[in-house]
């Protein structure tokens, strides 16, 4: 069995009848410069020193070295083996506050924008587990269920904004609780985490309650808390315009609430990280606790392993580069 890799790459051959025109047009322009300079007798018994076959085999060589170079940039492959691939991983939702406080700029370039920069970064470096996305303030939303599609993951990750939930607050209890009935719905499997990212303001839905039942169900929980603990104002803003958000004509003020996240991560044997209006890289949370930790078998697939072949047709080409070289124009004298 043969095929071709990378199959798009075949648009190159549009390269063989440009250089053939050119090859030609070379030819027309050289005869025509030099009848320009020297006589018409002279230019005849000169031609008669010069192999036709000769120059056309040269061309020819040339074209062929191209059409193999395109080969192999098409990267040929051969001989496929079936081998039985079995991936490991650990199943991972992503938990994000959506609420208006999640709009502050106490860090750049707001408290949302820095948790999807925080989840792409960890996102980038998985390897077999699978990833979920939920957002959630007054209300919850599955964006994403669990997928091994990193790039779709990405592309819902980048267009979450404050409208996707249609109730204002911040309801961490009942976006933990959503985790573990519609995304972790299979209650065997022990290889789960949450990374939930907020800045922890919660009265209303029981936070801890909700981290107490999904620690018996085996679900760790890793907190991140995003942040000003002094306060800062939430911005709005439309079409360059800038405003305070404000209630009873009184700028609201948010603060990071650590203490709850911090007890969310202790119940549930996670790790809380205080972010605050710093810098952190999550990706260490994932390589120092998530990906050191067991992983169940996810299911197998047959891939064919095959055989890379560019070398000889890379090969080819080098070789008749040279013999068009080597050859020259000149008939050969006896």
């Amino acid at each position: 069995m043969f095929q071709f890799a990378y199959f798009d790459s075949l648009f190159w051959l549009l390269i063989l009848p440009l250089a053939l025109m050119l090859m030609v047009y070379g030819g027309f322009k050289r005869k025509k410069t030099l009848e320009s300079f020297i006589q018409s007798g002279l230019i005849n018994s000169m031609s008669r020193e010069f192999s036709n076959p000769k120059l056309w085999l040269r061309s020819s060589l040339l074209l062929i070295s191209i059409l193999f170079l395109v080969l192999t940039l098409m990267r040929p492959q051969g001989n496929p083996v079936s081998k039985t691939v079995q991936s490991k991983g650990r199943d991972l939702v992503f938990v994000i506050d959506v609420s208006r406080s999640m709009l502050a700029e106490d860090l750049k370039p707001n408290r949302l924008g820095r948790a999807q920069q925080l989840v792409t970064d960890v996102v980038d470096i998985l390897e077999g587990d699978r990833v979920g996305l939920l957002v959630f303030a007054g209300a919850t939303a599955i964006k994403c269920p669990l997928t091994l599609d990193y790039n779709y993951f990405k592309n819902i990750l980048s267009r979450i904004d404050p409208d996707d939930v249609n109730r204002g607050g911040t309801h961490i209890g009942d976006a933990i609780r959503m985790v573990s009935e519609k995304l972790f719905y299979d209650k065997d499997n022990r290889f789960r985490d949450i990374i939930l990212i907020t800045d922890g303001e919660d009265h209303k839905s029981f936070p801890i309650e909700a981290a107490e039942s999904a620690a018996k169900l085996g679900i760790r929980i890793h907190t991140v808390g995003l942040g000003d603990p002094d306060g800062s104002n939430i911005p709005l803003r439309d079409n360059n315009s800038y405003t305070l958000l404000k209630l009873d004509d009184r700028v609201v003020t948010t603060k990071l609430d650590e203490s709850t996240l911090v007890k969310i991560a202790e119940i549930t044997q996670g790790v809380f990280i205080p972010v605050r209006t710093g810098l952190v890289d999550l990706g260490e949370l994932y390589r120092s606790t998530i990906a050191i930790s067991e992983k169940r078998e996810m299911e197998s697939k047959e891939n064919k392993i095959w055989q890379e072949l560019f070398q000889f047709f890379l090969g080819f080409a080098i070789l008749a580069l040279m013999a068009e070289g080597l050859l020259g124009e000149r008939k050969i004298s006896i």
